[in-house]
């Protein structure tokens, strides 16, 4: 591999031009079909094979034209201090609020509270439900505008109005701290390389690979049904993965320059090395992202599917746009050591003989392995204590911030008629083959009403067949809470008996059965998934490293890694630590998909670290140095490069924390703390502890599978038999200067 990819590198800095102009035209093309493609539709979310999702198909079936996708509102009303929501006034009010939203002509139905009997008992507070054609993501600005008009003018005489529903449901905004995640990343890439040209190159390519990704994304999101949040998703991991492998590519390329290679032979070279560890880091990723498909929730596989395929883009735009613009840039690219003209001035480059930093971290650490490695895990552990306490569920209005009129019609609702009222349960009855439907749904509200923590069951709605039935349940709990997660199961555990007595079956759907199914479809899918993306990564590092041992100690490095962040994540979140510079108003259970998730993107971004660093130095070792020295070496070329592109990657990551979506807030948080535990404990402290321990029995791999291994070569082997390609006399005069 190393051989294929040193004369591509040579070929991309040779055809540079057309190399540019095939990127700038895929750029061009994807931006054209984002702009000309049709506004994305309604993101349909469906968990195939769950009872939720069973019941939600039959309604659609059974009960055409119900719009039982449509988004939905509930306008809130209080009435003032003092005063009722029955008073004549008041009364008048929310019936010509009511007759102005009924006017709308995306508007299904809409419920007047007072023949709805949607009053308090107080009589404090009441509610209209809107009902629309179309779901939330559908609807049109006109009817939002005409929904908080209404609102507003009952505002105006006097009622506290709020709304609540996906109604008012937008594209979750990420706001200016993503913007500043990447200013971070350019001014550590200008520390790192000391020149704003070199600095500027992964921030150029990783904006391109993103823009081509993003845009494919946005042109095909109607088609696809692709949600906002996949885009948000491609954003995060690609601007992340863009920049890292562009930065390990052009650091080899100054280090091949300071060599006294010719620009040309150093950029082949340098694909070929780094780059081979970028195509292995580049496919762990992919492979923790594709991996996402196991679990069978159609939108989490999208999400995996589309940004997988930005990161193939950052790997191939590094392996050979890199290559092109660093011709383009020629002597403007200094050599490692040559900070060129922006830092250190006039003042003479670090003596090569003086150890940096990274060689005198990796020095202590081989000296005093047993210490750091104690330290090190005892560290990882403590931060992991929290998950003990994981709580999981779906976020909802009740986890909105309380600025927003969607959490204070939460809040009314909860006051007016009790928590369970925000997430009622809705029990469908098919009876098409039981021989008294009437009675099969008698039966069922019968056995509900003695179940605990039920509030309400209101009375079964046919349909036009009466055939089949809706019940709708109001728990005494909230919606995220385990008592009313125990009362789903126990109307499921009843449905059994009443199939047996009346042929009549009993599902549970809604937004709160929803979330329940979904959390624990994840919990079911979570060691699957890890034990599939773990062991083919384990197979794809023993090619790589040809060893057995290190990627096994990279698997343990990585579950020590999650475990810790989703430790820290359960602090922020849950228990409300740093809540406030996290901006978290809200605290509660962590999301459902959060652990799964971390565990497929931190561990193909984890072994992007620990193929970096572990592959230079086994291509020390291969190179006849002990294996002590050989993890000196592996700091001292890559110690630097790898800090900056975890610091790059934790910025970028933690410029989504400000977004207004809990989702992807934490999301970004979880990631960039994940990223800090496993670049700068697990890889830059426990690996070099571990490596030095085992010394030998590190790269040790029994014949039969040393045989049966396919070489590829990461190390670039080969190219260390071709006659090396020296530089022109300018440019050694060049590097004699510097």
């Amino acid at each position: 591999m190393a051989t294929f990819l040193y004369r591509l590198g040579r070929l991309a800095f040779r055809r540079r031009h057309f190399v540019a102009l095939i990127w700038l035209a895929l750029l061009t093309l994807a931006g054209v079909g984002a702009v000309s493609a049709p506004a994305a539709g309604n993101t349909s979310f469906s968990i195939p094979g769950t009872e939720a999702q069973k019941a939600f198909d039959l309604l659609e079936q059974r009960f055409p034209g119900a719009s039982a996708d449509g988004a939905t509102a509930r306008v809130v009303f209080k009435a003032p201090s003092g005063e009722k929501m029955t008073d004549a006034g008041n009364k008048a009010t929310v019936e010509k609020t009511v007759e102005d939203l009924s006017r709308g002509s995306e508007v299904a139905s809409v419920a007047d509270p007072y023949t709805a009997r949607a009053v308090s008992q107080d009589g404090t507070i009441a509610y209209a439900s809107v009902r629309y054609k179309v779901s939330g993501m559908e609807l049109e600005d006109s009817s939002r505008t005409a929904l908080n008009e209404a609102a507003q003018q009952a505002r105006d005489a006097g009622l506290t109005v709020e709304i609540g529903g996906d109604a008012l449901q937008t594209a979750p905004q990420t706001g200016a701290s993503e913007v500043i995640g990447i200013a971070v990343a350019a001014v550590v890439l200008v520390i790192t390389f000391g020149s704003l040209l070199a600095a500027g190159l992964p921030l150029l390519t990783a904006l391109v690979g993103v823009g081509i990704g993003v845009s494919t994304i946005t042109a095909l999101a109607h088609t696809l049904d692709l949600g906002s949040t996949t885009s948000i998703l491609a954003t995060m991991i690609g601007l992340a993965v863009g920049i890292d492998y562009a930065l390990f590519i052009v650091s080899r390329y100054r280090a091949e320059l300071a060599e006294g290679r010719e620009r040309e032979e150093a950029a082949g070279r340098a694909v070929g090395t780094a780059g081979s560890a970028v195509v292995f880091a580049g496919l762990t990723v992919v492979i923790a992202l594709v991996g996402l498909s196991v679990v069978n929730i159609p939108m989490l596989t999208k999400m995996g599917l589309a940004a997988a395929g930005t990161v193939v883009i950052a790997v191939l735009i590094a392996l050979t746009m890199i290559p092109a613009l660093l011709g383009f840039a020629g002597r403007k690219v200094k050599p490692s050591g040559a900070t060129g003209g922006l830092l250190r001035r006039g003042r003479p480059a670090r003596q090569p003989d003086r150890p940096n930093m990274g060689t005198r971290w990796a020095s202590f650490v081989v000296r005093r392995p047993v210490a750091v490695l104690l330290l090190g895990v005892l560290g990882l552990g403590a931060a992991a204590i929290p998950a003990a306490s994981l709580e999981l569920g779906l976020p909802d209005d009740g986890s909105q911030p309380v600025s927003t009129t969607q959490r204070r019609a939460y809040d009314l609702l909860s006051e007016g008629f009790g928590p369970g009222f925000n997430g009622p349960l809705m029990v469908v009855v098919d009876a098409k083959d039981s021989a008294d439907p009437k009675a099969s749904f008698t039966k069922v509200t019968e056995e509900i009403k003695g179940l605990k923590n039920v509030v309400t069951v209101t009375e079964a709605q046919p349909n036009k067949a009466g055939d089949t039935a809706t019940v709708t349940v109001v728990p005494d709990s909230k919606p995220s809470s385990t008592a009313t997660e125990d009362l789903v199961h126990a109307i499921r555990g009843a449905g059994g008996d009443i199939e047996a007595k009346t042929d009549a079956k009993v599902l549970v759907t809604g937004s709160t059965a929803m979330n329940i199914d979904v959390s624990q479809k994840l919990n079911d899918a979570l060691l699957p998934y890890l034990a599939l993306v773990v062991g083919l990564a384990f197979l794809l590092l023993i090619v790589v490293f040809r060893s057995v041992l290190v990627p096994l100690k990279a698997a343990l490095g990585f579950l020590l890694s999650v475990l810790a962040a989703l430790g820290a994540v359960v602090a922020v979140f849950q228990w409300g630590w740093l809540s406030g510079l996290m901006n978290v108003e809200e605290t509660g259970p962590v999301m459902s998909m959060m652990p799964i998730f971390m565990v497929g993107v931190v561990f193909g971004l984890a072994m992007d670290y620990e193929v970096f660093l572990v592959t230079r130095m086994r291509e020390a070792y291969v190179h006849g140095e002990k294996p002590g020295q050989a993890v000196v070496t592996g700091f001292r070329h890559c110690a630097r490069v790898v800090t900056a592109a975890a610091v790059i990657m934790i910025a970028v990551f933690s410029g989504f924390i400000g977004s207004s979506e809990s989702m992807v807030k934490m999301i970004g948080f979880g990631l960039a703390i994940a990223v800090f535990f496993d670049a700068f404990i697990v890889r830059m402290a426990i690996v070099p502890a571990v490596l030095a321990l085992l010394g030998r029995r590190a790269w040790w791999l029994p014949g039969w599978l040393e045989r049966a291994l396919p070489d590829v070569d990461v190390e670039g082997t080969a190219l260390h038999t071709e006659q090396p390609r020296h530089a022109d006399p300018d440019e050694r005069r060049e590097l004699v200067q510097v």
